[in-house]
């Protein structure tokens, strides 16, 4: 009953009330974005919800479109701006991602949406991640997030979808808000962006 109905008014009531409350920081993270980027604030990209039904997910820009002498873009970690960094690290970056939530696309808590790429690399049991539609933060995100390997971020998610409720939820929220104030689990040690995944061997 939860996942069927309460779980998507779960989702709105928190999502809207989120945006209220945000938006004049949503503004002044956009005339500063503008200021740096000197293009839209926004990114938009492609990545897998329910069912593996493809939506646009939006973010803020975080990364300079900085090219090397052949036009190729420069790797992730030499676009990452300083004010993108610091958005990474208190998730400020996935605040546009409540207007997906009110969408339809996304839930407050699910897998996270990954690139459209990695459907083909899934075994069946990390295809279940897709069961329900993905989530701005997850029960990978409070146990680990960027410091753990793909298959044990696919196995916590995967186990979510089996023990999804509404306590679960709850727990998965409030964990996350602590772990953003202290800034947890962010990147790994080495990396500025996660490392893709490369499929199961």
């Amino acid at each position: 009953m939860y996942l069927l109905l309460f779980k998507r008014v779960f989702d709105l009531i928190f999502s809207v009330v989120g945006i209220i409350i945000c938006l004049p920081l949503f503004f002044v993270i956009s005339f500063i974005l503008f200021c740096t980027y000197h293009t839209s604030p926004i990114y938009l990209q492609d990545r897998p919800g329910k069912n593996g039904k493809i939506f646009k997910l939006i973010k803020f820009r975080t990364m300079s479109d900085k090219r090397d002498s052949a036009g190729n873009l420069l790797p992730d970690v030499q676009r990452l701006t300083k004010f993108g960094r610091f958005m990474r690290s208190l998730s400020l970056d996935e605040f546009p991602q409540l207007i997906n939530v009110i969408k339809g696309d996304m839930s407050l808590i699910g897998p996270r949406p990954l690139l459209v790429s990695y459907l083909l690399l899934y075994n069946s049991r990390q295809s279940r991640r897709h069961e329900v539609r993905p989530g701005m933060t997850g029960w990978a995100q409070i146990n680990g997030r960027n410091s753990l390997l793909w298959s044990e971020k696919f196995e916590l998610d995967v186990w979510y979808v089996e023990h999804l409720s509404f306590l679960l939820d709850v727990k998965i929220l409030f964990k996350t808000i602590g772990k953003v104030i202290m800034r947890e689990a962010i990147n790994t040690s080495n990396a500025s962006t996660s490392n893709p995944f490369r499929g199961n061997t």
